[in-house]
């Protein structure tokens, strides 16, 4: 008897079939090369501080760059000057009717006032050549500085050399940047490329100098932000701060190579004004202290310690315009300083208060 359950596949049961398997070969495929072709047009990049993403929080409190007045013709010099010739011609005559007068009643007492003009006169040569060389410092960085902007859109580094020679010249008395000017000396033929031969120009000189400069900004800045604050009356606020001003400039001038004389300290200090009322940096309240410290912090403060933080950030702001004045070379490689760069050391720390 044949077995019946040997007729046909088992139900449920499945016969063995073949397959087939690819190779790991015709999986990978080769990758697609592309050759490189020019885009049409030209391809705009933003800069950096035009770019929102990378403007950060404190992109709103960059002051602008302060750039000093030119000096034109104006009817108030030609009337100064006027005054002043008649007046040296007036205490001229006096002298010699004073000296006449003298010598009709002794000579003694003639050739006394003779030697005392003699030594006036002198003195007065030596301060108007002094003022005159301070002068001419302040002058000679700004052509300085005008020149780099000019050496940075050529491509040959020749007027970027005269440039870095006149910069060293500058500061050659500052023992900060004697390894600076090693490394230029040692690459000085290596760099061919003008922008970038003021760019490693500007980080081995200006470095140490500017990290001094923000010093003396902080400094200063916390100074006049602790004094006003505790101070009771406003005329010492103001006369501090006038203080703190004058010599916050002056150290800056000095740090950069100007060291500008008594006539040169007013025309720093006017372009500073000038800067800041342009700019509308003057006017201060409670909008700038709620952008600078926040509303829950600015609620917290007091009256008088707010206006001590917001008396510091403006000192700290003067500071910033007397180093874009004072500075040899515009900020390129180097990262300008903001008020933000301050706050963290001004403001005070409110943390675990209600």
């Amino acid at each position: 008897m044949t077995n019946s359950s040997n007729d046909g596949p088992k139900p449920g049961k499945r016969r063995p079939e073949a397959f087939a398997i690819e190779s790991d070969t015709d999986q990978q495929q080769a990758p697609v090369r592309r050759l490189p072709r020019a885009f049409a047009g030209e391809i705009a990049i933003t800069p950096d501080e035009e770019d929102p993403f990378l403007g950060g929080v404190d992109a709103g409190l960059a002051p602008p760059v302060a750039e000093p007045r030119p000096n034109r013709f104006s009817f108030g010099k030609l009337a100064i000057g006027a005054f002043g010739f008649l007046l040296s011609l007036a205490l001229g005559l006096w002298a010699d009717q004073l000296i006449r007068d003298l010598f009709t009643r002794a000579d003694w007492l003639g050739y006394t006032a003779m030697a005392a003009l003699g030594i006036a006169v002198f003195a007065l040569i030596v301060i108007i050549g002094r003022e005159i060389a301070g002068i001419w410092r302040l002058n000679a960085v700004q052509s300085l500085k005008t020149e780099a902007e000019q050496a940075a859109l050529e491509r040959k580094a020749n007027a970027a050399k005269a440039v870095v020679a006149k910069l060293e010249n500058i500061l050659s008395h500052r023992a900060e940047t004697a390894k600076g000017r090693a490394a230029l000396k040692e690459t000085q033929d290596d760099i061919i490329d003008g922008p970038h031969l003021l760019d490693f120009a500007e980080r081995e000189l200006l470095t140490p100098i500017d990290r001094q400069a923000r010093a003396l900004i902080l400094n200063a800045s916390k100074r006049v932000s602790v004094v006003t604050a505790v101070s009771p009356r406003a005329v010492v606020d103001l006369a501090y701060v006038l203080f703190e001003v004058v010599r916050l400039v002056r150290a800056m001038a000095e740090l950069y190579g100007g060291r500008p004389g008594s006539i040169g300290m007013m025309r720093l200090l006017r372009d500073v004004i000038a800067h800041l009322a342009v700019t509308g940096s003057i006017a201060v309240g409670d909008g700038l202290a709620q952008q600078v410290l926040g509303h829950g912090l600015a609620s917290k403060l007091s009256a008088r310690l707010g206006e001590g933080v917001i008396n510091g950030l403006m000192t700290a702001r003067i500071g910033i315009a007397a180093m874009d004045l004072c500075r040899p070379l515009p900020f390129r490689a180097l990262k300008r300083p903001g008020i933000g760069d301050f706050i963290s050391d001004l403001r005070p720390d409110l943390k675990g208060q209600a």
